[in-house]
């Protein structure tokens, strides 16, 4: 057998190899993102039935979120696969030709180098994005807040997160450049309303009017797929001057939780009002 045919040989080999690997990891990848996809699917937290309906309705734990993370996530992989199959390959070949590599690994050990100098950033992009995405940290739909900016995710990719802010302003951050996220659209939100009233009142009445004034509104209609708990008067929060200033909690699903806030708002005030309860004293300003 000729040299010739036996390279030939080894060359079909390699190749054969090469494409079976490829099918085996593809099809092991593919398999794994229908398994996440399918876990994503079940899961469950360990609230109530009904919270666990607002939440799965929110964006924070969106079935279809997870479904695009997992996705691009299952892509990126075969991206990898290919390459590095490609290249272990392309060398291989080299070899069963007997051409030099020596050379060639030279020359692309120098432009690695040149290359990674010029192209770090880049790279720490690309990692950051990674493992945002594999981490979940953010997705489309969330209001996040990164640094000093704040807005709505409008796209993630694994180089730039491109957000909107409330005055419509789009901004462009580069992953690696990210350090801190706060994500106000993940899991639930918890505030607390302030109800100012003069500091002379009796805060045992004031309680008992704010309690009766927000109570029952998780069974209503309109705020029965918003609020998680039953809002809640903790109390007094401070005094200064003429004011004292009770406190509601409210928790609802994530970044739903300004229309409830506007409505207990309202309610306070029209309770107050009812029950003879005044506002804050405003002291006259001292002679200049």
């Amino acid at each position: 057998m000729s040299d010739i045919t036996q390279r030939l040989i080894h060359l079909a080999v390699v190749l054969a190899i090469a494409v079976t690997l490829r099918f085996v990891l593809i099809l092991l990848i593919r398999r794994t993102v229908r398994i996440l996809l399918s876990r994503e699917s079940e899961g469950s937290t360990d609230l109530g039935v009904r919270a666990q309906s607002i939440l799965a309705k929110a964006g924070g734990l969106s079935v279809e979120r997870q479904r695009q993370r997992v996705t691009t996530l299952g892509s990126l992989l075969r991206n990898v696969v290919d390459v590095v199959i490609i290249a272990v390959t392309l060398l291989t070949v080299l070899a069963i030709f007997g051409i030099p590599m020596a050379p060639l690994l030279a020359s692309a050990g120098v432009g690695g180098v040149a290359l990674g100098f010029g192209a770090q950033s880049l790279v720490k992009d690309y990692l950051s994005g990674i493992f945002m995405l594999a981490e979940d940290q953010f997705g489309v739909g969330d209001l996040i807040t990164i640094g000093d900016t704040r807005g709505t995710v409008l796209e993630v990719s694994l180089r730039v997160t491109k957000l909107r802010d409330p005055m419509g302003t789009v901004w462009y951050v580069r992953n690696g450049e990210i350090l801190t996220v706060g994500n106000v659209s993940q899991g639930f939100s918890a505030v607390f309303v302030d109800v100012p009233v003069a500091i002379d009142e009796d805060p045992e009445k004031v309680t008992q009017v704010l309690r009766a004034a927000v109570s029952g509104m998780q069974e209503e209609p309109a705020w029965a797929e918003v609020l998680l708990e039953e809002p809640s008067v903790v109390g007094v929060d401070s005094m200064s001057g003429g004011t004292m200033v009770m406190n509601i909690a409210l928790k609802t699903g994530p970044n739903q939780q300004w229309g409830v806030m506007r409505a207990v708002r309202q309610r306070a005030q029209r309770a107050l009002g009812e029950a003879g309860i005044r506002g804050p004293i405003l002291y006259p300003a001292p002679p200049q």
